[in-house]
């Protein structure tokens, strides 16, 4: 069987190392709170939707300057 996986952007985060686990868990759960919201916002579309970067950005810079994360956007093929 063959799957065609469409070319896609995702955020990768990562968290401090010395960041409380608890903390950080609190941090995911409000990104992915933004998954949620963009999903509902877009008629159930997810990250491999072509402006998910671009429409959630803003929210994940305002997250990371609260739990000082890091972050890049990398490109999949």
């Amino acid at each position: 069987m063959k799957a065609r996986v469409p070319k896609h952007r995702e955020f990768l985060i990562d968290f401090p190392k010395d960041i409380p686990q608890a903390r950080a868990d609190e941090g995911w759960d409000k990104l992915n709170a933004i998954v949620e919201e963009y999903k509902k916002a877009h008629g159930g579309q997810s990250v491999y939707a072509p402006t998910f970067i671009e429409d959630c950005e803003p929210k994940v810079k305002e997250l990371q300057k609260e739990y000082g994360f890091t972050y890049q956007v990398k490109e999949f093929k």
